[in-house]
């Protein structure tokens, strides 16, 4: 591989791997998502399949990416003719994240804007949602995201550098506060002891496929990030426990944003399972419920690390079709970055819009917004899963990519539970995650008509 293609250090490597991961999963979704679905017991699901499903898949693509040194369709390609295919609904997936993904990055860039010049988040969320102000802030994060993805992977790495150590610096700052607060202490039973989770209650099956789904979301599974990623890498990093670095960073953050928000959102009597708008709509009335200068301050900080967690993924997305292209189409990554966040931008203006001109396009009770999120979380990232299994567990030799990890991590004896795993296991908790998806399609069908 050429040079400017390879990670400088392990430690930037990590931090940018880490970066790929820790994102909007984790300050925006699993947040609500643990709101809504019984606290404690969401959590202890979560941890479960983190170990069970994401560590093994993310070590599977991190070694396939180092064993190719090639893009993710060229990766599969490697392992089988047709498999690439499992490639491409990956580059595919990412592109299509990455569209929706920066309007919620522009929502960020709004709220940071507003408090710097208003000091309060914008009077309406729904309202802000729903104008067509959100096509600008949708294209000034996905300039920024260009911009550093343009300078290549060792601009990728410096950022992630700096942008990570800020990111768990903001976050304590807050959940400092957070804890501080009067009746915080019922916010973090809430999240740590299952009496106070209601006994589970709010927790059940579709709570179960939630925590799975979650752990492909956070962990940036089956979108092409970690083998892209991993073919930066020389033989000489240890990836089992590069991979259990990245997973336990990534949940670390999660717990926390946990920690920084449910204590302030029970302190002020705020509703806990509020939903997607957790961060947009509460949160900023228990930041205006501290007063000024406090509040505004503390708005300021959560929302620029919820901003550097949101870029370094992006960042992350845009890179693993950029790696596509200039490797398959031999685009140069001069042209091929400025074309494909322009093209990104285009399909993320129909999800900008789909709350206020263009809410009226619905399918199936899906407007365009939701409607993107559901190709990709039920269709897209399981359909690739499936096919990795397929590919790598049964046409090819899974014993290759044990021997591939072996290569910077010779005490490694797990190789023979892990390929039973990818074979047996890590199929079996992708279906579930497909068809509880599916029967959740086929409510919100049934409903609408």
């Amino acid at each position: 591989m050429p040079k400017q293609n390879q990670w400088t250090s392990r430690l930037g490597f990590l931090l940018a791997a880490a970066g790929a991961a820790i994102g909007l999963g984790n300050l925006w979704k699993f947040p609500y998502l643990m709101g809504r679905n019984g606290g404690f017991p969401f959590l202890i699901a979560y941890l479960i399949f983190i170990v069970l499903l994401g560590v093994p898949v993310m070590m599977l693509e991190m070694s396939l990416g180092r064993y190719s040194g090639k893009d993710p369709v060229s990766s599969y390609k490697k392992v089988h003719p047709r498999a690439g295919i499992a490639g491409f609904t990956g580059v595919l997936a990412a592109f299509i994240i990455l569209s929706y993904y920066s309007v919620i990055g522009g929502w960020i860039l709004k709220y940071i804007f507003s408090y710097l010049t208003t000091f309060s988040a914008p009077a309406n969320f729904d309202a802000f949602k729903a104008s067509p102000e959100t096509v600008l802030w949708h294209f000034l994060f996905m300039a920024a995201t260009a911009l550093i993805c343009l300078r290549g992977v060792g601009a990728i790495e410096k950022a992630s550098k700096f942008m990570m150590p800020t990111l768990f610096v903001c976050l304590l700052a807050v959940i400092i506060r957070s804890v501080t607060l009067p009746g915080a202490l019922e916010g973090l039973q809430f999240m740590f002891t299952p009496s106070a989770s209601q006994d589970g209650s709010g927790f059940s099956l579709s709570s179960v496929s939630a925590a799975l789904g979650q752990v492909f979301y956070s962990l940036s599974l089956c979108m092409g990030i970690t083998i892209t990623y991993g073919s930066y890498l020389n033989k000489k990093e240890n990836i089992p426990r590069s991979c259990l670095n990245v997973a336990a960073m990534d949940t670390s953050l999660a717990v926390l944003a946990g920690i920084a928000i449910f204590p302030a959102v029970f302190s002020f009597g705020e509703d806990a399972g509020q939903g997607p708008s957790l961060i947009f709509s509460t949160l900023p009335k228990v930041f205006e419920k501290l007063g000024t200068p406090a509040g505004p301050v503390f708005a300021i900080i959560f929302f620029i690390l919820v901003f550097f967690a949101a870029i370094t993924s992006a960042i992350a997305l845009l890179e693993v079709t950029v790696s596509y292209v200039t490797q398959n189409w031999k685009w140069s990554r001069k042209k091929a970055v400025p074309a494909i966040g322009f093209s990104t931008f285009l399909l993320g203006v129909p999800s900008c819009l789909a709350f206020g001109a263009l809410s009226w396009f619905t399918i199936a009770g899906y407007n365009f917004f939701d409607l993107v999120g559901l190709l990709t979380d039920n269709i897209l990232l399981p359909l690739g899963g499936l096919l990795m299994c397929w590919f790598i567990g049964w046409k090819w030799n899974p014993g290759i990519l044990a021997d591939e990890m072996k290569e910077g991590a010779p005490r490694f004896r797990l190789g023979k539970a892990w390929v039973l795993c990818i074979r047996y296991l890590t199929p079996v908790l992708i279906l579930i995650v497909t068809i509880s998806g599916f029967i959740t399609i086929y409510q919100t069908v049934s409903a609408a008509g």
